[in-house]
């Protein structure tokens, strides 16, 4: 047998074993997993893909092993979603658009109002530094995307995500230190 065609007959069994997998646990790993997260569904279905992504990686020792390969599957999915617990755990949380107002919801009882508190968040954000300026007069008072943003920055999304979340919270002090409450 050529070399090509020993790849091409591997290639086809690991093809084999992977469909194999998925028809035969994805549905039970889909609702085990949907369990440990909350009924999350997309996370669930992205654990489950991980899960069989892996058993395909390690396809060898899979065909060797004797008896049902469910606990191991099972196994995977259990740790793939504690990693993932954990990871958002030790990242600062996403900043969300959806709980911050735009500049002109912002009540006031007339211009003269609306000037000083204009003036005061002005001031407040010179506190902060250029970088985190930057971030978040990119993504919240030009409205752009993460990704748009960072685009703009010529940095990474992570990046933009990060330094508008630190640039809200120094915001956030700063206010509280002119007197301003949220």
């Amino acid at each position: 047998m050529s070399e090509d065609a020993a790849v091409a007959d591997r290639t086809s069994q690991e093809d084999a074993l992977i469909r194999a997998l998925y028809d035969e646990h994805a549905g039970p790993l889909l609702a085990f997993v949907l369990r440990l997260v909350g009924g999350d569904r997309h996370r669930a279905e992205d654990v489950v893909q991980e899960t069989l992504v892996r058993a395909w990686r390690n396809a060898e020792q899979l065909q060797s092993a004797t008896g049902s390969i469910r606990p191991w599957l099972v196994t995977v999915a259990r740790r793939i979603v504690i990693d993932g617990h954990r990871s958002r755990r030790a990242r600062p949380q996403e900043v969300s658009a959806t709980g911050m107002a735009p500049l002109e919801a912002i009540p006031a009882a007339d211009e003269i109002d609306r000037a000083l508190r204009m003036m005061t968040i002005s001031e407040a954000l010179g506190d902060l530094s250029d970088a985190h300026r930057e971030a978040l007069i990119e993504t919240y008072f030009k409205g752009r995307t993460v990704n748009e943003a960072a685009q703009a920055l010529r940095i990474p999304p992570g990046t933009v995500r990060s330094r508008v979340y630190y640039a809200l919270r120094s915001l956030k002090l700063s206010l509280e230190e002119r007197g301003v409450s949220a």
